[in-house]
């Protein structure tokens, strides 16, 4: 099959072999199955975990016999030092990595700024042919919240659980709801602004405090160095802290032992994406009374009753049954029905969204199925325009202001001058669903939103720093299981395949790379209509008010405009 004098290799062997010298190997590491260490430098030897007493080894199935040579637990490591290197070794991605630096002065336009850190790696230039020290740095970490919470050492639920806020997170426990909320965004807001004023619309007070500052990292340094940690999965693996210790962290955090970590203004970012994704489904949740999903109920109502706030809204026991007033948010069923049959008959260009109809229920009134991208375009699209009929006039402007403020955060041009006008805007917002929503209904997720903007501002946009690539990436390694039974293995050589052919393609031409998707239409010159369109035809007049108005809302022709 093959020709005489081939050079492919003869073995699976071979052609690790081969892989490996290109700097796409891969390491096993024992682990300790309740995560206490990694058997490697001087434990590479121990039999049995040095914290816990764990063996390293599997038992057999009466769990007394140690099956020496597997495992109990592996940790499979992607050393990245050779894959910095191998960027450079591709002539064209060596030269893509300085783009930034054209017309720039860089002491070194080739360094890194990636998730990892290192001294200094002697790395090839074959762009510009010459040897150089690559050093890399870590900017931010992107998780979501719970995984943020582990990775800063803070904690991320009960009273102080923002991690920006810290100790002064402005928060109260529901009694009948069971849980904390967080409101009192009015001391976001400009000293003289007249909500600060008002009593009986939020919270009964008037609110005159100043808004809490983030701390900086050698203040949240100077505060965690008194936590000793204590790694794995024991009851009391948890850090040791200090009676003179804070209650908002529970251990200091690794990214610590980085020198320059808390020099660092920004050490963990936010995802907008589980954000957005959360206030949605809490909106929807709400307005179509989804039972699991909803932030209104009886506890809900009895919690405002509590607080004396909106008295006209508490629950009426009638002998057997209990009857909640309709609130300014509640939607009646036809309503409802209104709201579920726009979507469903919502036609959207190819990839746009998912198709809404297959998640809308029109017997039960509900959303089902939706990914965080649905949610997305809800957020900022959908919903505003799913409601215009529905709804009071100030409920749905204010779930409007904030469709709008998820819609100007997520652009991928930043206006710097704009920031400080959009956080005043989303702070009005917030001020405005506390006179609407119940108290049940600001989760700690709703309060993230406050800190968005500062974000942006040190950080840059949106979209440059959420987890949507990160969860594409993941279905794509879920792909890769052929035997469940060893799902990490699976995904491993399936990744090494994938990242030798993707290098490979670098020296072939006419080789489209992998994992790219090709839009059915890119070889036509007029597009395919939606589904269901119809192609009419217009007079002159409307043709020259589009016309108008695209010149209108072009960007290259606003300077002639003004």
């Amino acid at each position: 099959m093959l020709p005489l004098n081939n050079e492919l290799p003869l073995s699976m062997y071979e052609a690790k072999k081969t892989l490996n010298t290109l700097g796409m190997e891969y390491e096993k590491i024992h682990a300790c199955p309740n995560d206490c260490i990694l058997y490697r430098n001087e434990l590479k030897d121990a039999t049995s975990c040095p914290t816990c007493g764990t063996s390293r080894w599997k038992l057999d199935g009466t769990g007394t016999k140690k099956r020496k040579g597997l495992p109990a637990k592996v940790m499979w490591y992607f050393p990245p030092i050779p894959r910095f290197r191998r960027l450079f070794q591709s002539p064209k991605i060596a030269k893509d990595l300085i783009w930034h630096a054209q017309e720039r002065e860089f002491d070194e336009p080739r360094n890194l700024r990636l998730a990892i850190s290192a001294d200094g790696v002697e790395c090839y230039d074959v762009h510009r042919q010459e040897v150089f020290t690559l050093r890399v740095v870590l900017l931010w970490t992107i998780n979501d919240f719970p995984a943020y919470g582990n990775l800063s050492g803070c904690v991320v639920k009960g009273y102080f659980a923002c991690p920006i806020c810290g100790e002064d997170t402005f928060s109260h426990r529901l009694k009948h709801g069971k849980k904390n909320s967080y409101t009192g965004h009015r001391i976001f807001l400009p000293c003289n602004h007249p909500f600060r004023k008002q009593k009986k619309a939020f919270n009964g007070k008037q609110e005159f405090s100043s808004p809490p500052q983030p701390l900086s990292g050698e203040e949240i340094l100077r505060k965690i160095d008194v936590i000793s940690n204590s790694w794995g999965k024991n009851k009391n693996s948890r850090g040791k802290l200090n009676v003179n210790t804070t209650n908002c962290w529970k251990k200091k955090s690794i990214f610590f032992d980085l020198e320059y970590w808390k020099y660092l203004h920004v050490c963990h970012s936010l995802d907008v994406m589980h954000i957005e994704k959360n206030v949605c489904e809490s909106i929807i949740g709400t307005l179509l009374n989804i039972p699991g999903k909803t932030k209104d109920g009886l506890n809900s109502r009895l919690d405002l009753l509590e607080m004396g706030l909106r008295c006209e809204l508490g629950p009426r026991f009638e002998s057997n049954r209990t009857y909640l007033p309709p609130a300014c948010y509640t939607l009646s069923k036809v309503e409802k029905r209104v709201f579920c049959q726009t979507l469903s008959q919502l036609k959207v260009p190819e990839g746009y969204c998912s198709n809404m109809r297959n998640l809308v229920s029109m017997e039960d009134l509900k959303l089902y199925g939706l990914k965080s991208h649905d949610y997305h375009t809800l957020t900022q699209q959908l919903l505003p325009m799913s409601l215009r009929s529905l709804l009071p006039k100030h409920v749905r402007h204010a779930i409007c202001r904030l469709s709008f403020f998820f819609n100007a955060l997520c652009s991928k041009v930043v206006d710097v001058s704009a920031l400080d006008k959009l956080q005043n805007d989303l702070v009005v917002t917030l001020c405005l669903l506390e006179n609407y929503f119940p108290h049940s209904f600001f989760d700690i997720m709703l309060h993230l939103t406050v800190h968005l903007v500062r974000e942006v501002r040190l950080c840059g946009p949106v979209y440059l720093r959420w987890m949507y690539p990160f969860e594409r990436f993941m279905k794509v390694l879920k792909g890769y299981v052929r035997n469940r039974n060893r799902p990490e293995g699976c995904i491993v050589e399936w990744y090494i395949v994938e990242e030798a052919i993707e290098f490979c393609t670098e020296y072939l031409s006419n080789v489209d790379a992998i994992g790219i998707l090709i839009s059915a239409n890119i070889d036509q010159k007029v597009g395919a209509p939606i589904p269901g369109g119809q192609v009419v035809t217009i007079d002159s007049n409307l043709w020259l008010h589009a016309h108008h108005y695209v010149l209108e809302n072009t960007t290259i022709v606003q300077p002639y405009i003004e």
